[in-house]
């Protein structure tokens, strides 16, 4: 049976005039809406206490297993406003689905499909007045996360956790906007190995980034980009979004999208899988392979593959145009971004936000206009 929410509403809500100055230009997770969701589990009475409640602090011990042994998940994911004024979300039961497999996997409780989708209706329902305005960038970010609270020094899966769900106005991820983006080859670290966590959206995975996020910074790079940890050659991911190669131009007809194939250490994107299917719809090839940093070099160089992208729920689709490593640096595209790359962000924005037809029934309606 799926959850009954209880609403309670916060008696100080954010002043509508400071609200309405922080839509004008949403920064990325800066700013959270006047509520959020909590819902707790234990082995007695499985998940139990859902509640819309008042942002704000939370009380936990300090023997929190989650702080020790981390235990802790999350997802990402967006709410839109649409041109009539209603407001939806996009693929919601993928993201529910992937943090289950998540939760498999770091050998936490399964929260129900239902009673995910439901927590974020319920939320954006309650916050649906920082929802921002439709036709720009900005969006609701909606941040599902996971975790132990057992509080425990012994080493074994935990026998309560809570989730919440946040939501944070958002504009664009990077602050050039749509710009081409720089990356620097991470060689001297992994993100993960297979058989490892890497397909599950955990936090100790982006902690184990900070150090190569670090070093690419100082390289004067955007991102990282993550080889495999066998052989150290193989492109997996960026930081946070999958990377995807255009090879082919419009003229000759050719195009094809490429993506770095599902290897157990990346992560499944719904970015990905959902611009898979709309470079389909575009009338384009696919294909889902290994590809090497001498092969994308090389590839780059003889005009072979025209336009290399990011793809991500924050970023959505992003331009990648300058690559760096320890053996030197190549561009792509002229460092400009590229016209496969736009018509593809335009595609599955448009139906993100309303404007197209959403043939695939991807659009999840919160908010009746």
């Amino acid at each position: 049976m799926a959850l009954k929410f209880e609403i309670n509403k916060n008696l100080n809500p954010t002043p509508t005039a400071k609200r309405e100055e922080i839509l004008l230009n949403p920064a990325f997770g800066q700013v959270f809406t006047d509520h959020m969701v909590r819902i707790d589990w234990t082995v007695e009475r499985g998940w139990h206490d859902a509640q819309v409640l008042p942002f704000g602090p939370i009380e936990l011990s300090p023997a929190a297993s989650a702080l020790h042994y981390g235990q802790a998940i999350f997802e990402g994911i967006k709410a839109y406003r649409l041109p009539d004024g209603g407001i939806a979300t996009f693929r919601p039961e993928a993201n529910a689905a992937r943090m289950q497999k998540s939760a498999q996997r770091l050998s936490m409780p399964e929260l129900p499909k239902e009673d995910f989708i439901e927590a974020i209706r319920v939320l954006v329902n309650t916050d649906k007045d920082w929802v921002p305005a439709a036709g720009g960038e900005a969006s609701l970010y909606l941040r599902p996360v996971m975790f132990a609270t057992e509080a425990t020094l012994g080493i074994h899966p935990s026998t309560s956790y809570s989730f919440y769900l946040l939501a944070s106005p958002a504009g664009a991820y990077f602050a050039g906007g749509i710009k081409p983006v720089s990356v620097w080859i991470s060689e001297d670290y992994v993100r993960a190995a297979p058989g490892g966590t890497g397909a599950a959206k955990c936090a100790g995975n982006y902690a184990a980034s900070l150090l190569a996020q670090a070093q690419a910074a100082e390289k004067g790079a955007d991102q990282v980009v993550w080889l495999d940890a066998i052989e150290r050659k193989y492109i997996e991911e960026m930081g946070g979004m999958n990377m995807m190669f255009v090879y082919g131009n419009r003229e000759e007809g050719n195009i094809k999208l490429v993506t770095p194939a599902l290897s157990g250490s990346l992560l499944p994107g719904i970015t990905r899988d959902s611009l898979l299917t709309v470079a389909q719809d575009l009338g384009y090839e696919t294909a889902e392979v290994t590809i090497s940093t001498t092969q994308w070099k090389e590839d780059i160089a003889t005009g072979k593959m025209t336009e290399t992208l990011a793809c991500g729920t924050a970023a959505v689709v992003t331009p990648i145009g300058k690559v760096m490593s320890s053996h030197g640096e190549f561009i792509i595209n002229n460092n400009e971004a590229g016209e496969i790359t736009l018509q593809l962000r335009e595609a599955l924005t448009s139906i993100q936000r309303g404007i197209k037809e959403d043939l695939h029934g991807w659009l999840y309606q919160l908010v009746e206009a």
